[in-house]
Order: C-alpha cells, then structure tokens, then sequence
C-alpha cells in the first residue's frame, strides 16, 4: 500500500520567503510558575536543537485574568538579552489585537501601541510573523489592513498572519492587504477536525497561507481520553504509532502533518524532552487508509 508523501523537515512560510520548520514551539505556558530566564532559556534551546526554528508567542500569553499581560514575551526577550545569537537561528512569531479584559480591538491606535509594545518585550528591531490573535468585529478590514501594511513598510514586520479567523473574514482582509497573508493559525487536531471539511484548509491552499495548528492535541484529551469518540481516535492513533515505535502524540503531530495544505502544530510542551520528541513526527509516514480511520473515528460517522 503506498505512503502519502514524506514531510519535508522545512518550509516556506505562505509567500514569505521565510525559511520554517515544519514544526512550531508556542509559548502560551512559558511564564507559568515564575519560571526563569535560566529555565526559560532551556526550553528555546530544546526547540533550536530539535530542529524547530518557528517560535510562537502572543501578547497576552502570560494574563492570568488580573496581571501578566506580555509576561511569555517579556520572558523570551530576556533569554534574547542574555543570549543575542539565538535570534538569528529562529523565526519569531508573536500575536495581538486582544485587549484584557477580552475586548478584541484592531484600530489603528491600538495594533500600532501592541506591535510596538511587543517589540520592546522581546527586545528585538522586527517580528517575523505578526498575527491578528482574533478578529474585531468593529474593525473594517480596511483599515486594519492599511495599519499592517505600514508597520511592514516601517521594518517593524516581515510577513502577516491572522489567527481564529473565518475564511471569509481572511477573504476580506487579505483583499485590502499588499503585504499579503502568509499564515492563518486556527484550531486543528484529530479531535478538532472542523477545517477539514468547512473550507478553510482549501482555502488556505488556494491562498498560498501556511495553516499553523494551535492545540494539535485537543489540550491534553488525546493523552487521556474518555468517551466513545475520544477512544477510538486513541486506538486508530495508537495503530500507526505502534508501527513507526513514537508515542500517540507523535503519530497525531505525524497525522496532522501528512494534510496537504501543509500544517505545521504548534507544540505547547513546556518539557524539553516533550519538545525534543516532537520531531519525531517527521519520520511517520501514512498510509491513506491509516489517515483516514482517524478521520472516520473523529468524525464518529462513516464517510459518505
């Protein structure tokens, strides 16, 4: 039976021209616990020494509901401070345009303040990959699209992405935009299979957009399932695990990997051991009859 193609070990980020591997490391739990620059360092080198050189951060990352608004950021530019070099070996994504306590606002005055506060907080000159976190309702895309094109002309950012958007209100942004979208980072995982079939991926591949999955492992429920559903994606995972010897999160890193838009998961493991395993999703390869027994057990029904 032959395999769907092998995952190369790097990509091109949309149109970019940036350089990325094919799997991300995201921040959102960095600043827990009071971790320190040391600690923190540790886990930016797990990544870069695993071969993973697309860092993702946000803004907000770090907010506990009452303070830490910039905490994950702040952290990560003190591990840049204490070690200069290591900018240049990773592609820096970072997002914002959500306001605590939870208003998303993407006016000119705010996008401005956030992009230049996060560059402050990472203590770095550009941001690779600037993302809209979620999309303001209140916003013409117009203006938030002529907004981004100027930080982009400044030299503050090189590429554009958006995050949690629809198709169409992508469609609608990236119409106005000259700097078009390279990214798009929606929810995707064997448990969270919506993209699949609602047009998003299609459209990412129409696009040219590079899909970066944030919770590729439905937050934590695939290491424990429970239910029906949950516990036969387990067992169709755990199937091609067995054989390629990786762990199930692996072989659903491997299975998100194989799609052909190309998605790269967002690892949120703040292990570095979690870390350094997580490129063994490379090495899995998938059958068309192994992927899609995971897509029928996710979907609960067989397919039509």
């Amino acid at each position: 039976m032959s395999l769907l193609p092998a995952v190369p070990a790097s990509r091109t980020l949309g149109s970019s021209g940036l350089a990325v591997s094919s799997i991300a490391w995201g921040m959102w739990r960095l600043a827990e616990g009071g971790r320190t620059t040391a600690e923190a360092a540790r886990l930016v080198h797990a990544a870069l020494d695993a071969g993973i050189t697309l860092l993702d951060t946000a803004d907000i990352y770090g907010f506990n509901g009452t303070d830490g608004f910039g905490a994950a950021e702040a952290l990560l530019g003190e591990v840049l401070t204490a070690e200069p070099g290591l900018r240049s070996r990773m592609v820096l994504a970072t997002k914002g345009g959500i306001m605590p306590p939870l208003p998303y606002d993407q006016s000119n005055e705010y996008l401005n303040a956030a992009i230049d506060a996060s560059l402050k907080r990472l203590k770095t000159d550009t941001i690779d990959l600037w993302q809209v976190h979620r999309p303001d309702i209140l916003a013409h895309p117009q203006d938030v699209a002529r907004t981004l094109d100027a930080a982009v002309a400044a030299g503050k950012i090189r590429a554009l992405g958006v995050s949690n958007f629809t198709t169409a209100q992508i469609a609608a942004l990236n119409h106005f935009l000259g700097n078009k979208l390279v990214a798009t980072q929606p929810e995707i995982s064997p448990l969270r299979i919506d993209c699949f079939e609602n047009g998003e991926l299609d459209q990412a591949m129409q696009l040219g957009l590079t899909p970066l999955a944030w919770s590729p492992l439905s937050g934590g429920r695939l290491a424990n399932p429970a239910g029906e559903r949950r516990l036969a994606v387990a067992a169709a995972l755990d199937a091609v695990a067995a054989k390629a010897e990786v762990s199930r999160s692996v072989a659903a890193y491997s299975w998100l990997m194989a799609h052909p838009a190309g998605i790269v998961p967002i690892i949120g493991s703040q292990q570095p051991e979690r870390i350094a395993e997580a490129a063994q999703a490379l090495t899995v390869r998938w059958t068309r009859t192994d992927w899609y027994a995971v897509l029928v057990a996710a979907r609960g029904v067989p397919l039509p």
